[in-house]
């Protein structure tokens, strides 16, 4: 259910490709974007979501490459996903960071900016087989996803 306790650079890799272009972001915001009427529960769900899936990603070992079994394609679906991601920030940042270009879709997936690393780090859980990190994922799912998903419908019917 936890894992083993040891540092997982893995996990760190996965961090650097989540917090990079969040850092970007910080300066080229879409235009109008406010975090303001935000819902309160998936606003503390999506934080401690993150606060547990960053703690979980650096402190379980069992997110390390190790040999080759099956389970490797979860890791491999993982890092997929999150070049995914970043390959969808490259196409929010030559937008014109419009509040619809940063609620997109990417390659059929909706709201990819909070889905795509989501599933990603869910994956990384199943591959290091640890509890911990599916839960923090789930938590940070629905926290992160739900946000998006408001923020989105609001400019679907311009509320």
């Amino acid at each position: 259910m936890f894992g083993n306790p040891g540092f997982s650079y893995t996990g760190f890799i996965f961090l650097g490709m989540l917090f990079l272009p969040n850092i970007i972001w910080l300066r080229k915001m879409p235009q109008g974007y406010t975090s303001e009427n935000e819902n309160k529960v998936l606003l503390f769900l999506e934080r401690a979501g993150e606060a547990l899936t960053c703690c979980c990603s650096l402190i379980f070992s069992d997110f390390n490459i190790h040999e080759w079994t099956f389970w490797s394609l979860w890791l491999l679906g993982a890092f997929a996903l999150m070049i995914m991601y970043e390959a969808w920030w490259v196409r929010y940042f030559r937008s014109g960071r419009r509040l619809s270009d940063f609620y997109s879709s990417f390659l059929g997936i909706p709201v990819a900016g909070a889905t795509l690393p989501v599933i990603s780090f869910f994956m990384l859980g199943v591959y290091g087989k640890v509890g911990c990190m599916l839960i923090a994922a789930v938590i940070l799912g629905i926290g992160h996803i739900g946000i998006h998903l408001q923020h989105r419908k609001s400019i679907d019917t311009g509320k």
